[in-house]
């Protein structure tokens, strides 16, 4: 099993760039599955759930070459509605492969998706919205979803709670059914915005990205189409806090500024120095104190549920009191007793909230990744700490990351891989 050895209590100094959207990525490429022409996507983000995507894409029939950061994918050759069960299991956006697969083969069985354990997210809204355009549901002997349709309906959709991968599945399931397809109560999130984006190339007619209610008048078919994902605003984010709370001076390339304005706000108030570019920020080294904060996630525009972690670590170096809510998953303050163990006053009020009491220095200690975006956290909070920390369980964050050591060390980070 790999894990991070991680020296902190140091400034790190330079530029990083953000990789493509984890987010926008994954939908993006089950899309893929909707024509049987070629697709090229470019700025693909190099991270474990993007490699276990595009082998659920391999073993459904499609081919795919890839060189570097740009992928084309073949799906002409598509031969089954039933992605592998194994690979399902690894990850969450696996789901997303139901509306993608209903849409183009009228079928789809898969086992309900695995991925990371932070709170109840149930498959209610994708399947009441499959339903809705006129699917069968039911559930195999051995437990596997079954949808199915002779030909999807276009039909007026409100969903139960506004997710954004039901939103993204109600996209992939419409845009090839009879009919318009009015979707209210829609995210809004930026990947939406991009999936849009990618299926109006194919040949999509869509109206409504960025708002909660999107029209799709159906087409008879996509074709192939040539894309770039949008750079990844929690891995910005997430850098952004880490520069912050390393006291460091750090140029982070390649952002969308348009996407960040709840995440710069909130390290305006905070007191983080920093200035904005046209695609970049740059975090400069702290001219007074950090001041405490509510940090509450909400639905986009706000702060998204991804970006609230890492602010944490930044809480522990502020003067007073920080209160952190979030209250999408009722698991994911895991993460604040993982700080606690770096020395961090903290103290868990229910399962959606935290206050954290700072400034306080952190202690190296050994700390595990819990999912996606605690293990980015555990990062932060190690850099920040005096001494070595041991961050185990690693793997979660590869899953989000791309070669995040290997990044952070050209920035001066002391964190080398090892192998158990």
């Amino acid at each position: 099993m790999e894990h991070f050895i991680i020296k902190g209590g140091r400034s790190l100094q330079g530029e990083i760039e953000v990789s493509g959207s984890k987010n926008a990525f994954l939908p993006i490429l089950a899309a893929t599955l909707l024509t049987g022409e070629v697709c090229h996507l470019e700025n693909i983000p190099l991270i474990q759930d993007g490699e276990n995507a595009l082998n659920i894409i391999i073993s459904l029939g499609a081919k795919v070459e890839r060189h570097g950061k740009r992928v084309s994918i073949n799906a002409s050759g598509l031969n089954s509605f039933s992605p592998p069960a194994e690979m399902v299991r690894k990850f969450r956006g696996s789901i997303l492969f139901a509306g993608a697969l209903l849409g183009r083969c009228g079928k789809v069985v898969m086992p309900y998706p695995g991925g990371d354990i932070i709170g109840s997210r149930p498959l209610d809204a994708h399947l009441e919205s499959f339903k809705a355009l006129g699917a069968n549901i039911s559930e195999t002997p051995d437990h596997f979803l079954k949808i199915e349709s002779n030909r999807l309906k276009g039909a007026k959709i409100i969903l139960s709670e506004i997710s954004v991968t039901a939103t993204e599945n109600t996209l992939l399931a419409s845009v090839l059914a009879e009919g318009e397809t009015i979707i209210k109560l829609a995210a809004t999130e930026p990947h939406i915005q991009d999936l849009i984006a990618f299926l109006i190339k194919m040949g999509a007619k869509i109206d409504g990205a960025g708002t909660n209610t999107i029209r799709v008048c159906g087409v008879k078919s996509l074709h192939g189409a040539s894309h770039s994902i949008i750079p990844d605003s929690d891995e910005a984010m997430s850098l952004a806090v880490l520069a912050a709370a390393t006291r460091s001076d750090i140029l982070i390339k390649n952002i969308d500024p348009e996407f960040l304005d709840s995440g710069l706000q909130k390290l305006k108030m905070m007191a983080v120095n920093f200035e904005t570019g046209e695609n970049l920020v740059h975090i400069k080294k702290p001219v007074g104190s950090y001041q405490p904060s509510k940090i509450q996630s909400g639905l986009y525009p706000k702060l998204m549920t991804d970006q609230i972690p890492p602010l944490a670590v930044l809480a522990t170096q502020a003067s007073g009191v920080s209160l952190v809510h979030e209250w999408m998953y009722e698991g994911r303050l895991g993460y604040i007793n993982e700080l606690i163990k770096m020395g961090a006053n903290a103290v868990l009020m229910d399962p959606h909230r935290a206050l954290i009491v700072g400034p306080t220095p952190l202690r190296g200690s050994e700390v595990k990744a819990l999912d996606v975006r605690s293990g980015m956290t555990m990062i932060i909070a190690a850099l920040v700490a005096e001494g070595e920390s041991i961050l185990n369980e690693t793997f979660h964050i590869d899953r989000g990351y791309e070669k995040i050591d290997e990044r952070l060390q050209k920035l001066g980070a002391d964190i080398v891989r090892k192998t158990a």
